[in-house]
C-alpha cells in the first residue's frame, strides 16, 4: 500500500447539536412533499404518502425512473434548528451502497486479467491474510461467503460509537483483527453479510493496480459517468458541500433520550465497504449505467445477478446477496439493488433487471443502523415495486 494513500486529515472536534424530544413534532409539521411526476403513473400517490409523514426520519429525497414513469420527491427539513425545507440536491452518506461501486471496480480488474475471482485472496496479500484463511477466494469476499468474522471495534452502543466518531481505522489493522479469529464457517458454504470482505477487496484493488482505491474508483467509475457529487471522504469527517443534517436517537448528556446531530462523523471504519458520499441524481445515473452494462461489461455483469446457492448463516434462508447487489421479490418480480446505512442516513438503489423501474432514495433516519429498515424506507420500496 502506498503511504500517501490515506494521509490522515486533522479534524476539529465538532460537537453535535443536541436536540431534545421536544423537537420531534417539528418533523411531522415539515413542509409537504415537493414532487413532479407523469400523471399517468399510478404509484405516485403511494410514493407521495410514503414521504408525507416522516415518523422516523427528518428528511427524505427520492428519485424514481425508467420506462414505467419518472417521479422526484422530497420532504422534511434541512436541519432541526432552522426547519428549512430539505434540499433535494443535497449530498449524503451512501453507506453500503459503496459495495456496488467496489464490486464494479473489482470486476473491471477481473475483465483485464488483473484479478481472478477463483484465486485466493491470500495469493494477492500473503503478508496480511493468514494461512488459516488461505482458501478464501476473491469471489467469496465479494458475495459474503468467505467465513471471515468482523473485526473488533471499541463500543457496543450508539453512545459509545458517538464518543469514538473521530477515531481513524486502518484497513490492514481491521483485517488483522478479523483474521486473528476462528472462521465462522468453511468458505463457500454459507453467507454472512459483513463489511470485512469489501475491506479486503479494497486492499486487493490497491495491490494489483499499485494505486489507491479512491483514485481507481474515480478513474474507472466516477469520472467516466460524470458523478461529480460522489466521492470518498477519507479521514475527513465532514460532508463537503450541500447536505441535509442527519440525526440519531440516543441518550443525551442530561440523561434523557433525544436526537443528536451526527452529520460530522469519520467513516474510515467502512472505507471500501461503506464510506461513499453521493446524491440521488448521481446514484440514479450510476444505477442506470450499471444495469445497462456500461460499468461492468459482458459476462462478468452476471456475477452481480447471481446468488450463491448457500444458506444465510443466521436464518438458514437462501442467500440474498450476490457480488455487490442483493435481490428481493417485490410485486411479483425480482428487484435488484443495495441499501446502506450510516448514522443519520439510510440510502438505497434498486432496479428491475430490465431497468423499467429504478428507485434511489436517501432517508435521514433517526435510527439508521437499527436492526430493521425504517418505516419510510420500507414504504418507499413497497410504493415503487409492490409488496413482497
Amino acid at each position: 500500500m502506498q503511504s500517501t494513500t490515506r494521509t490522515l486529515l486533522a479534524a476539529a472536534l465538532v460537537l453535535g447539536t443536541v436536540v431534545g424530544p421536544s423537537a420531534l413534532p417539528a418533523v411531522a409539521s415539515a413542509p409537504p412533499p415537493a414532487a413532479s411526476a407523469r400523471p399517468a403513473d399510478p404509484t405516485v400517490p403511494a410514493l407521495e404518502d410514503a414521504i408525507a409523514n416522516l415518523s422516523d426520519a427528518t428528511a427524505a429525497l427520492v428519485r424514481v425512473g425508467g420506462t414505467e414513469g419518472v417521479w422526484r420527491g422530497s420532504s422534511g427539513v434541512h436541519d432541526l434548528r432552522t426547519h428549512r425545507p430539505a434540499d433535494p440536491g443535497a449530498r449524503f452518506r451512501a453507506g453500503s451502497v459503496t459495495k456496488v461501486f467496489t464490486a464494479a471496480v473489482a470486476l473491471q480488474l477481473v475483465a483485464e486479467g488483473r484479478l481472478d475471482l477463483d484465486r485466493s485472496a491470500r495469493s494477492y496479500l500473503p503478508e496480511l491474510i493468514p494461512a488459516s484463511y488461505k482458501k478464501v477466494t476473491v469471489r467469496e469476499l465479494l458475495n459474503h461467503t468467505h467465513g471471515i468474522p468482523a473485526p473488533d471495534f471499541p463500543g457496543d452502543t450508539v453512545e459509545e460509537w458517538y464518543a469514538n466518531r473521530f477515531r481513524t481505522y486502518d484497513p490492514e489493522d481491521m483485517v488483522r483483527s478479523a483474521t486473528a479469529k476462528k472462521r465462522e464457517f468453511a468458505p463457500g458454504t454459507k453467507q454472512h453479510y459483513l463489511n470485512i470482505g469489501y475491506t479486503i477487496a479494497g486492499l486487493l484493488i490497491e495491490r494489483v493496480t499499485g494505486d489507491s482505491y479512491e483514485r481507481q474508483l474515480a478513474r474507472r467509475v466516477l469520472n467516466p459517468l460524470g458523478l461529480r457529487d460522489t466521492y470518498s471522504p477519507g479521514a475527513d469527517p465532514h460532508i463537503v458541500g450541500r447536505h441535509n443534517h442527519g440525526y440519531q436517537k440516543m441518550r443525551l448528556d442530561d440523561g434523557t433520550t433525544g436526537l443528536r446531530d451526527v452529520s460530522v462523523w469519520r467513516a474510515t471504519d467502512a472505507w471500501a465497504a461503506g464510506d461513499l458520499i453521493s446524491t440521488t441524481a448521481d446514484l440514479e445515473r450510476f444505477t442506470k449505467a450499471l444495469f445497462q452494462g456500461r460499468v461492468v461489461r459482458g459476462p462478468l455483469l452476471e456475477e452481480m445477478f447471481t446468488l450463491p446457492e448457500v444458506p444465510d448463516v443466521k436464518s438458514g434462508a437462501p442467500a440474498a446477496y450476490s457480488t455487490g447487489l442483493s435481490m428481493k421479490k417485490l410485486g411479483g418480480r425480482e428487484v435488484w439493488g443495495k441499501t446502506g446505512g450510516r448514522w443519520g442516513y439510510n440510502t438505497a438503489i434498486a432496479s428491475t433487471r430490465d431497468g423499467s423501474r429504478t428507485l434511489v432514495y436517501s432517508v435521514n433516519s433517526t435510527d439508521a443502523k437499527g436492526q430493521d429498515s425504517g418505516e419510510v424506507a420500507v414504504n418507499l420500496m413497497v410504493a415503487a415495486y409492490g409488496r413482497p
